[in-house]
Parts: structure tokens; C-alpha cells; sequence
């Protein structure tokens, strides 16, 4: 029963999609003497609303012109508009609006799959200890997360204290590529304040549980709280899985007004580390094996939040403006 009532609804949404929507389409055309692309740029503000109607239109359209408009070059935006506007014969000096609509719209969807490209190539790069750039960026990272102690060698436990692993830093990265050092790098730069005090807070005990003494004697990878580096490689999967989904398209069309960059991409990223911070403290998990549960639970309050097209997640963001809370 439950198979052949899927089979229908099936069938009715195949129905309404292929019939009854490009009749609706029809219908309205001629009614107000506009196509689908002017209604949209016309009845919905700059942003998510208007670029994913826009988008989807554009996907679903019989005409390959519109189609291929989806994955042109960003340099051959303009003259696809231009093409767009002579094949639904919109005058654009009697519309002049209308195409600029369009191309801020175009350029925000093909920066986005642009960046795709960008962040995934990034991440499909492994940590390579052989290459010069990759091992300066590693120790930029120690600098700014503990400025004032040396680091005594590549191989250290000291790496422990800013929340890897082991002694190796480049084994945490395996996941996430270069992605994840660029990410953790970019926020120890851009927001030096800030991370050092998720850093310091990250290390410290329950308070009610341990006390100071007692806890200066137990090691750092017993912490209660949670391990900084690991923990911004876990986020950097949640904002790489975000994007990749198309989750994110919602905030970057809202937040950039033509093409998303890797700089939206890399504040995304720390906005996320912050509101994760407060979340792990609002859960206040017993020990770090809880981890996978919290990050699930935050992740899907994130999509949550995503669903709605006038959603952005830091519109203006500036990591030193948010208020952080203090374990």
C-alpha cells in the first residue's frame, strides 16, 4: 500500500511539473506580458530569494541556451545575458534593470560552483612536510596560537596543546586536506583574539569537577573541554559537507553580492568555530566522547537555519564583534 501510494504521488508531481506548471507558466506570461526570468527579478529582492528561483528556472528550462547558462565562464556572464535577453525579446533599454538583476544573480550562481572547485581542490590536497609552503604555514599556525612559547621540534608533543593529536600535526589533516590548515590558519590570522581565548577555554577542566591544582597535573589530551585543532578540522568537514550539499547557498547568495569567494567561505568557517563553542558549552557534554553527538545536533540546527532563504549566518562578519562565552 505504502509502495503504490508513492508510485501516485509520484506520478502527480511528475504531472503537475510537466503540465501543469508550463501551463501556469503560459497562463502567466500572458497575463502580465513578462516571462518567467522578469517575474522573478521583479517580484523578489537581491539575495537567496531571487538567485535560487533564478537558478532553478534556469536548471529546469527546455531551452539549452539556459541551461548552459548555468556553467558558463564568470567572463562570459554578461554576454549570456545579453543572449538571454535577445532570446526572451526583452528590450534592455526598456528594461534596464532587468539585466543587471540577471548578471548579479548568474554571477553569484557560477561563483558558487567556482568555489566548489576551489575548496575541493583544497581539501583533495594532502599535507605534504616535504613542501616548503605547506610547513611555514604549519608553523605561522603554532606562532599565532602560542606566541610566546618556541616550538622545540617538527615532531613534538607540544603540538598536543594547541589540539592535535600527536606529534605530527600533518596525520590530523588527512581528512580534510589543506583545507583544514588553511582554515584553522586564516582564523588564528584574522581573528588572533578570538581564537586564543576558544584555545584557552578549550583546554580547561569542568570547573565543578576538578579543581586548578589537580588539574595542572593531569595530561592535555585528557581535557574535558574539547582539542582545538581537531575540533576546527571537524568543522572545516561541516562547512565543506554545507556547501558541497548546496546548504550554503542560502547564506553565500545573501552575504555576496556577485561572486562567493574562498574569503566567504573561510569566514563562514569561523563563524561556525564560534557558534560551536557556545553550543558545545550550552549542551555541556560529560566528556569528549560525546563529541559526534553535539556536532550532529549542531550541525542539523545549522541546516535548520539554512531553510530559510533569507537567512545569513554573519551578514557583516566580524569574528571580534560576537560575544564569547567563557567556560
Amino acid at each position: 500500500m505504502k509502495h503504490f501510494l508513492r508510485v501516485v504521488t509520484q506520478f502527480f508531481v511528475f504531472l503537475y511539473c510537466k503540465c501543469l506548471w508550463r501551463g501556469l507558466k503560459f497562463v502567466a506570461r500572458k497575463f502580465t506580458g513578462r516571462c518567467e526570468l522578469q517575474r522573478i527579478c521583479y517580484n523578489n529582492k537581491h539575495g537567496a530569494r531571487r538567485t535560487l528561483k533564478i537558478e532553478s528556472s534556469l536548471r529546469y528550462s527546455k531551452n539549452e541556451l539556459l541551461q548552459s547558462a548555468l556553467s558558463v565562464h564568470p567572463d562570459k556572464v554578461e554576454k549570456t545575458i545579453d543572449d538571454i535577453m535577445a532570446l526572451k525579446k526583452i528590450n534592455p533599454d526598456t528594461n534596464p534593470q532587468l539585466g543587471i538583476s540577471l548578471q548579479a544573480s548568474l554571477l553569484q550562481i557560477v561563483g558558487y560552483r567556482s568555489l566548489v572547485a576551489e575548496v575541493e581542490k583544497l581539501r583533495r590536497e594532502p599535507y605534504d612536510c616535504e613542501n616548503p609552503e605547506h610547513e611555514e604555514m604549519l608553523m605561522k599556525l603554532w606562532k599565532e596560537l602560542r606566541p610566546d612559547t618556541p616550538l622545540t621540534g617538527r615532531i613534538s608533543k607540544q603540538w598536543c596543546e594547541i589540539g592535535f593529536q600527536g606529534s605530527d600535526p600533518k596525520t590530523d589533516f588527512r581528512g580534510m586536506g589543506l583545507l583544514g590548515l588553511h582554515n584553522l590558519l586564516y582564523f588564528a590570522e584574522h581573528d588572533k583574539a578570538t581564537a586564543l581565548q576558544m584555545l584557552h577555554d578549550s583546554l580547561q577542566p569542568k570547573h565543578n569537577e576538578v579543581n586548578k591544582p589537580e588539574w595542572e597535573q593531569k595530561n592535555l589530551d585528557k581535557a574535558i573541554g574539547y582539542s582545538f585543532a581537531i575540533v576546527g578540522i571537524n568543522i572545516t568537514d561541516l562547512a565543506y559537507s554545507l556547501l558541497v550539499s548546496g546548504a550554503l547557498k542560502t547564506h553565500l547568495y545573501n552575504v555576496a553580492p556577485e561572486m562567493p569567494s574562498l574569503l566567504h567561505f573561510q569566514q563562514t568557517f569561523c563563524y561556525l568555530m564560534q557558534e560551536f563553542h557556545r553550543f558545545w558549552i550550552e549542551e555541556d557534554p560529560s566528556d569528549i566522547m560525546e563529541f559526534n553527538r553535539v556536532r550532529s545536533k549542531f550541525h542539523r540546527r545549522i541546516l535548520r537555519q539554512l531553510k530559510n532563504p533569507d537567512m545569513a549566518l554573519c551578514p557583516h562578519f566580524s569574528a571580534s564583534d560576537l560575544h564569547l562565552v567563557n567556560l
